[in-house]
């Protein structure tokens, strides 16, 4: 369609409205005025960190429980029953820190998982076998068996600046390798989300899109 943009500049006695393409409009809105710092280019921090996120996998098996219904002793084999539940699956993301596979994730992803697997950015998949976990951070660590793998420096939070771009990278809605954009809006910040009684949070709040799956 065809968007109104109201003009004003020097070469215009009065205000006046030019009718241009839409494709053109969004051109226009991206170009930095002379009072205004460049838009800052986000492609090489989206390419060197997508690499290093992975899809996690979970699954967990199914509880048997026992059932004692009274209609089976009546119409069944007079006995109790034992029925299993079905299996439970779930995905968040993870960091690789170390080339030899250590990753990062969150406690409650992993959290009584049976399986973990792990799927890379170039679609390779690996078993996962779980190191240790932090339920009062909500932080895990687990291991794949491979080395050579691309990895996340570590920075300090206090370094961070409101207003700061960030991206956030991660596997919403298992679509792999998703890459957002914002600003940091707040630091420090504790919502009460991690259920442990003795939870630690201090999160970095930004605007850029975090969905189910970017855990």
């Amino acid at each position: 369609g065809f968007i109104a943009l109201w003009a004003y500049t020097r070469y215009f006695d009065d205000p006046k409205i030019v009718t241009v393409q839409q494709d053109q409009a969004m051109r226009y809105a991206s170009l930095p005025t002379a009072n205004s710092a460049p838009l800052p280019d986000l492609t090489f921090a989206a390419e060197n960190s997508i690499h290093s996120v992975v899809h996690i996998k979970v699954s967990q098996k199914g509880n048997y429980y026992s059932s004692n219904n009274i209609f089976d002793y009546f119409f069944g084999d007079g006995g109790s029953h034992s029925q299993q539940m079905p299996m439970r699956q779930g995905a968040g993301s993870g960091v690789i820190i170390s080339p030899d596979g250590y990753i990062v994730t969150n406690n409650h992803v992993i959290d009584e998982a049976d399986e973990i697997s792990v799927v890379l950015n170039d679609k390779r998949e690996f078993k996962a076998k779980l190191i240790g976990t932090d339920p009062s951070t909500d932080i895990a660590l687990i291991k794949i068996d491979e080395a050579g793998l691309p990895t996340l420096k570590f920075s300090n939070s206090d370094d961070l600046k409101l207003g700061e771009w960030v991206l956030a990278v991660g596997n919403p809605f298992n679509l792999t390798s998703t890459v957002t954009a914002g600003i940091v809006s707040a630091k420090s910040r504790d919502i009460g989300i991690n259920p442990d009684q003795m939870r630690i949070e201090s999160f970095i709040q930004t605007d850029a899109a975090v969905n189910q799956g970017n855990s």
